[in-house]
């Protein structure tokens, strides 16, 4: 990465270790920043995700493709629930709206949905983001006290097979309860 020219424009905060590296932080807030940017209805989020990420300092290509949750077919599904979650929150009634590709209805649309729509967002930013960033952590936690426990299983089992060891010993050995 330090070779290609164009990316020195931008520094040597580019180079940062968690920024491309996979570890339980960088992953964890990575979730959180990519799922709650792609809860803002605006462009550039990518943009924004990698300006959070290198902020702080999680895994910077996770989080830029998580924003992609938000797609053109899957938008219209979260942001109504953005809006609905905003309304219910605001205590606004919900507005009948009938989708017109127009600069008009847009313009007319958003003054009366701007703030249970953007409450939403921000709302329902925070909550999946957060429920990302816990939901690694626990996988992440798991996984890693699966891994210490198949070691230790191994290393149990290599030293009741060692060299002074029979075969008959190495299965008479009580199984580990799998609690520890």
């Amino acid at each position: 990465m330090q070779s290609i020219k164009s990316l020195r424009l931008l520094g040597d905060w580019i180079y940062a270790t968690n920024l491309w590296h996979i570890n339980r932080y960088s992953s964890s807030m990575a979730f959180f920043v990519g799922l709650f940017v792609a809860f803002m209805p605006i462009p550039g989020q990518m943009v924004l995700a990698a300006f959070l990420a290198v902020l702080l300092r999680c895994n910077l290509p996770l989080s830029v493709g998580l924003v992609w949750i938000t797609n053109p077919v899957t938008m219209p599904a979260i942001f109504y629930l953005a809006y609905r979650v905003g309304a219910m929150i605001v205590d606004v009634p919900m507005q009948p709206m009938e989708f017109e590709l127009s600069f008009h209805w847009l313009i007319h649309s958003a003054e009366a949905i701007w703030q249970p729509f953007l409450t939403g967002c921000f709302i329902c930013g925070l909550f999946f983001g957060s429920v990302g960033y816990f939901v690694i952590s626990i996988l992440w936690r798991m996984r890693v006290a699966r891994m210490w426990r198949e070691r230790k299983k191994r290393r149990k089992k290599a030293l009741s097979s060692g060299p002074g060891s029979t075969p008959q010993q190495a299965q008479a050995s009580p199984p580990e309860s799998p609690d520890k």
